[in-house]
């Protein structure tokens, strides 16, 4: 996002920081994460409604108007402020209004999982989903499939993951599965997990190494890489055989490899001349 729509996605993110502190149970804050989904997904739908709410040749109050027509009744309270919190504000492209109601539509049912203590198990539970669908080529392009209809992925989901995962998990994977609005299912998988990294102030970091590492090097890797990058890091180990020894990591952008498959290339391809 560029600078208008930063900021407004920090105004947005203090007014959910708000609706949290009035909810009242888990219930109030799946039925607001549930409530800004819904809106999403109106909003992505419909091209000439988002432009609206994010025109800046509008009127303020016309647009919240427009708003109050649309949603009154049929959100809560605490989605309808959030919505309006939109509208007030400036946006750099109509798209970023989108990703912003879905960024704190994710961070409320994260809030969710935080009120039940299972903020970790969330962030576990995404993180094998998404190895699992890596590992199973024909559960991905089932998923994926634009020409399977919608409720038969909700019901392949529902007995794959249904007694398995956390509501919480459940809810966000079928909304990456159902809703990816263009983006690949890992991409949208791997922002509600730098999401929820971000709700702990914590560095996420992608491990893949050639053998499991023991309890003990995992805690001494990330307090390494808790030195480098500064702050708390959180691993998300990948075994990958293919590696021969050694392993990678990856944290946001950049990428530390220290494979033995990597040492061997970069041999090879000194011997061969191509560098």
């Amino acid at each position: 996002m560029q600078g208008a729509s930063r900021d407004a996605l920090a105004r947005l993110r203090d007014v959910l920081v708000q609706s949290v502190g009035t909810a009242t149970d888990s219930a109030a804050l799946q039925r607001l994460s549930e409530d800004l989904f819904a809106v999403v997904t109106l909003f992505a739908g419909q091209a000439s409604l988002r432009r609206a709410v994010s025109d800046p040749a509008l009127e303020t109050d016309a647009k919240v108007g427009l708003v109050d027509r649309l949603l009154s009744g049929k959100v809560g309270d605490p989605a309808l402020g959030l919505v309006r919190q939109a509208a007030r504000s400036r946006w750099s492209q109509p798209r970023d209004v989108v990703d912003a109601i879905e960024a704190v539509a994710v961070e409320a049912a994260l809030s969710q999982a935080e009120h039940d203590d299972q903020l970790d198990e969330v962030e576990d539970q995404i993180f094998r989903f998404e190895r699992i669908i890596s590992a199973e080529p024909d559960l991905r392009t089932a998923l994926t499939d634009r020409n399977l209809p919608l409720d038969r992925k909700r019901q392949l989901l529902q007995r794959l993951l249904d007694g398995k995962v956390s509501t919480v998990t459940l809810a966000l994977v079928e909304r990456a599965v159902l809703s990816p609005r263009g983006r690949t299912l890992e991409r949208v998988l791997d922002e509600f997990l730098r999401l929820a990294a971000q709700r702990r102030s914590r560095v996420v970091a992608r491990v893949t190494t050639a053998v499991p590492l023991t309890d003990d090097q995992q805690t001494r890797l990330a307090a390494a890489l808790g030195r480098e990058f500064g702050g708390d890091v959180r691993l998300q180990v990948v075994v990958d055989p293919s590696l021969l020894g050694g392993l990678t990591v990856r944290v946001g952008d950049e990428l530390l490899d220290a494979s033995v498959a990597r040492q061997l290339d970069t041999a090879h391809r000194k011997l061969t001349g191509r560098f």
